[in-house]
Protein backbone atom coordinates (compact mmCIF):
# COMPACT_ATOMS: atom_id res chain seq x y z
CA UNK A 1 0.00 0.00 0.00
CA UNK A 2 1.33 3.43 -0.91
CA UNK A 3 2.21 5.93 1.79
CA UNK A 4 -0.67 8.42 2.18
CA UNK A 5 -0.23 12.00 0.99
CA UNK A 6 0.03 14.19 4.09
CA UNK A 7 -1.95 17.42 4.17
CA UNK A 8 -2.03 20.64 6.15
CA UNK A 9 -5.24 22.67 5.78
CA UNK A 10 -4.97 26.44 6.29
CA UNK A 11 -8.28 28.32 6.41
CA UNK A 12 -9.74 30.74 8.93
CA UNK A 13 -13.22 29.20 8.79
CA UNK A 14 -13.58 26.19 11.13
CA UNK A 15 -16.48 24.83 9.08
CA UNK A 16 -14.34 24.78 5.94
CA UNK A 17 -11.46 23.09 7.76
CA UNK A 18 -13.79 20.48 9.24
CA UNK A 19 -15.43 19.81 5.88
CA UNK A 20 -12.12 19.35 4.08
CA UNK A 21 -10.69 17.19 6.87
CA UNK A 22 -13.75 14.94 6.81
CA UNK A 23 -13.60 14.62 3.03
CA UNK A 24 -9.93 13.58 3.02
CA UNK A 25 -10.39 11.30 6.03
CA UNK A 26 -12.77 9.15 3.97
CA UNK A 27 -10.00 8.43 1.44
CA UNK A 28 -7.03 6.25 2.54
CA UNK A 29 -4.80 8.01 0.00
CA UNK A 30 -4.66 11.08 2.24
CA UNK A 31 -3.85 11.94 5.84
CA UNK A 32 -4.58 15.37 7.32
CA UNK A 33 -1.75 16.05 9.75
CA UNK A 34 -2.80 19.53 10.85
CA UNK A 35 -5.18 22.46 10.56
CA UNK A 36 -4.17 26.13 10.72
CA UNK A 37 -6.42 29.16 11.21
CA UNK A 38 -4.11 31.70 9.54
CA UNK A 39 -0.88 32.05 7.62
CA UNK A 40 1.41 32.43 10.62
CA UNK A 41 0.06 29.22 12.18
CA UNK A 42 0.40 27.46 8.82
CA UNK A 43 4.09 28.41 8.67
CA UNK A 44 4.76 27.11 12.19
CA UNK A 45 2.92 23.86 11.55
CA UNK A 46 4.46 23.33 8.11
CA UNK A 47 7.99 23.61 9.51
CA UNK A 48 7.16 21.09 12.25
CA UNK A 49 4.97 18.64 10.32
CA UNK A 50 6.51 18.94 6.81
CA UNK A 51 3.32 17.89 4.99
CA UNK A 52 3.44 16.89 1.35
CA UNK A 53 0.79 19.47 0.43
CA UNK A 54 -0.56 22.60 2.10
CA UNK A 55 -4.09 23.63 1.14
CA UNK A 56 -3.91 27.41 1.56
CA UNK A 57 -6.75 29.90 1.63
CA UNK A 58 -5.79 33.45 0.63
CA UNK A 59 -7.95 35.77 2.71
CA UNK A 60 -7.52 34.94 6.37
CA UNK A 61 -7.63 36.90 9.59
CA UNK A 62 -4.08 37.48 10.76
CA UNK A 63 -1.43 36.65 8.18
CA UNK A 64 -2.95 36.21 4.70
CA UNK A 65 -2.23 33.31 2.40
CA UNK A 66 0.00 35.10 -0.12
CA UNK A 67 2.29 36.41 2.63
CA UNK A 68 2.45 32.92 4.13
CA UNK A 69 3.29 31.36 0.76
CA UNK A 70 6.10 33.85 0.24
CA UNK A 71 7.49 33.19 3.71
CA UNK A 72 7.30 29.41 3.29
CA UNK A 73 9.16 29.75 -0.01
CA UNK A 74 11.77 32.02 1.58
CA UNK A 75 12.33 29.53 4.41
CA UNK A 76 12.79 26.68 1.97
CA UNK A 77 9.88 24.59 3.25
CA UNK A 78 9.56 21.64 0.87
CA UNK A 79 5.76 21.28 1.05
CA UNK A 80 3.89 21.99 -2.16
CA UNK A 81 1.27 24.71 -1.77
CA UNK A 82 -2.12 24.42 -3.41
CA UNK A 83 -4.23 27.56 -3.11
CA UNK A 84 -7.89 26.82 -2.40
CA UNK A 85 -9.93 30.00 -2.44
CA UNK A 86 -13.06 31.70 -3.76
CA UNK A 87 -11.13 34.44 -5.59
CA UNK A 88 -9.81 34.18 -9.16
CA UNK A 89 -8.98 37.80 -10.04
CA UNK A 90 -5.55 38.85 -11.31
CA UNK A 91 -4.88 40.63 -8.02
CA UNK A 92 -5.21 37.31 -6.19
CA UNK A 93 -3.92 34.78 -8.73
CA UNK A 94 -0.70 36.44 -9.88
CA UNK A 95 0.74 37.30 -6.43
CA UNK A 96 0.00 33.76 -5.19
CA UNK A 97 1.75 32.15 -8.16
CA UNK A 98 4.65 34.61 -7.94
CA UNK A 99 5.01 33.87 -4.22
CA UNK A 100 5.50 30.17 -4.92
CA UNK A 101 2.15 28.38 -5.06
CA UNK A 102 2.23 25.10 -6.99
CA UNK A 103 -1.43 25.26 -7.95
CA UNK A 104 -4.55 27.37 -7.69
CA UNK A 105 -8.03 25.92 -7.29
CA UNK A 106 -11.41 27.45 -6.49
CA UNK A 107 -13.55 26.24 -3.59
CA UNK A 108 -16.44 25.41 -5.89
CA UNK A 109 -14.32 22.76 -7.64
CA UNK A 110 -15.89 19.28 -7.68
CA UNK A 111 -14.58 16.82 -5.10
CA UNK A 112 -12.83 14.64 -7.68
CA UNK A 113 -11.08 17.66 -9.18
CA UNK A 114 -9.78 18.68 -5.75
CA UNK A 115 -8.48 15.17 -5.07
CA UNK A 116 -6.72 15.09 -8.45
CA UNK A 117 -5.23 18.52 -7.77
CA UNK A 118 -3.81 17.42 -4.42
CA UNK A 119 -2.30 14.30 -6.00
CA UNK A 120 -0.72 16.46 -8.71
CA UNK A 121 0.55 19.00 -6.18
CA UNK A 122 2.16 16.21 -4.15
CA UNK A 123 4.11 15.28 -7.29
CA UNK A 124 5.14 18.90 -7.76
CA UNK A 125 2.94 19.35 -10.82
CA UNK A 126 1.17 22.61 -11.54
CA UNK A 127 -2.62 22.44 -11.25
CA UNK A 128 -4.86 25.39 -12.12
CA UNK A 129 -8.62 25.74 -12.23
CA UNK A 130 -9.86 26.44 -15.78
CA UNK A 131 -10.71 30.09 -15.04
CA UNK A 132 -7.29 30.70 -13.48
CA UNK A 133 -5.49 29.02 -16.39
CA UNK A 134 -7.43 31.23 -18.80
CA UNK A 135 -6.45 34.35 -16.86
CA UNK A 136 -2.77 33.43 -16.90
CA UNK A 137 -2.85 32.65 -20.61
CA UNK A 138 -4.53 35.97 -21.29
CA UNK A 139 -1.93 37.74 -19.17
CA UNK A 140 0.89 36.10 -21.13
CA UNK A 141 -0.71 37.08 -24.43
CA UNK A 142 -1.31 40.67 -23.29
CA UNK A 143 1.97 42.34 -22.36
CA UNK A 144 1.91 44.64 -19.36
CA UNK A 145 1.72 48.32 -20.31
CA UNK A 146 5.14 49.86 -20.75
CA UNK A 147 3.95 53.42 -21.26
CA UNK A 148 1.46 55.72 -19.64
CA UNK A 149 1.12 57.02 -16.09
CA UNK A 150 2.08 54.99 -13.05
CA UNK A 151 -0.76 53.29 -11.23
CA UNK A 152 -1.53 54.33 -7.66
CA UNK A 153 0.16 51.21 -6.33
CA UNK A 154 3.24 51.84 -8.47
CA UNK A 155 3.40 55.38 -7.11
CA UNK A 156 3.24 54.01 -3.56
CA UNK A 157 6.12 51.66 -4.31
CA UNK A 158 8.16 54.44 -5.93
CA UNK A 159 7.60 56.75 -2.94
CA UNK A 160 8.80 54.06 -0.55
CA UNK A 161 11.87 53.40 -2.70
CA UNK A 162 12.59 57.13 -2.77
CA UNK A 163 12.37 57.17 1.03
CA UNK A 164 15.07 54.50 1.18
CA UNK A 165 12.97 51.45 1.94
CA UNK A 166 14.02 47.99 0.77
CA UNK A 167 11.71 45.69 -1.17
CA UNK A 168 11.00 43.81 2.06
CA UNK A 169 10.12 47.05 3.86
CA UNK A 170 7.81 48.09 1.02
CA UNK A 171 6.12 44.69 0.99
CA UNK A 172 5.50 44.86 4.73
CA UNK A 173 4.12 48.40 4.61
CA UNK A 174 1.83 47.68 1.64
CA UNK A 175 0.78 44.20 2.84
CA UNK A 176 1.99 42.53 -0.35
CA UNK A 177 4.79 40.09 -1.13
CA UNK A 178 8.35 40.99 -2.13
CA UNK A 179 7.70 39.29 -5.46
CA UNK A 180 4.80 41.66 -6.08
CA UNK A 181 6.98 44.67 -5.18
CA UNK A 182 9.55 43.47 -7.73
CA UNK A 183 6.83 43.17 -10.37
CA UNK A 184 5.72 46.74 -9.69
CA UNK A 185 9.33 47.93 -9.94
CA UNK A 186 9.75 46.25 -13.32
CA UNK A 187 6.64 48.09 -14.55
CA UNK A 188 7.90 51.36 -13.06
CA UNK A 189 11.27 51.01 -14.80
CA UNK A 190 9.55 50.34 -18.12
CA UNK A 191 7.15 53.27 -17.83
CA UNK A 192 9.87 55.70 -16.69
CA UNK A 193 12.34 54.27 -19.23
CA UNK A 194 15.05 53.62 -16.65
CA UNK A 195 17.04 50.55 -15.58
CA UNK A 196 17.48 50.78 -11.81
CA UNK A 197 16.09 52.13 -8.53
CA UNK A 198 18.24 55.25 -8.36
CA UNK A 199 17.31 56.25 -11.91
CA UNK A 200 13.65 55.59 -11.21
CA UNK A 201 13.71 57.89 -8.19
CA UNK A 202 15.56 60.61 -10.13
CA UNK A 203 13.09 60.37 -13.02
CA UNK A 204 10.22 60.39 -10.54
CA UNK A 205 11.40 63.75 -9.23
CA UNK A 206 12.02 65.04 -12.77
CA UNK A 207 8.41 64.22 -13.69
CA UNK A 208 6.99 65.72 -10.52
CA UNK A 209 5.73 62.35 -9.27
CA UNK A 210 7.57 62.65 -5.97
CA UNK A 211 7.21 66.37 -5.30
CA UNK A 212 10.21 68.62 -4.73
CA UNK A 213 13.51 67.32 -3.43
Amino acid sequence: MKTPITLLIADDHPVVRDGLSSMFARNPEFTVVGEAADGAEAIRMAETLTPDVILMDLRMAGMDGVTAIGELTRRGVKSHILVLTTYDTDSHVLPAIEAGATGYLLKDAPRDELLRAVRSAARGEVTLSPSVAARLMNRLRTPAPTTGPLSERELEVLRLVAAGHTNRDAARKLFITEATVKTHLINIYAKLEVNDRASAVAEGYNRGLLGAR
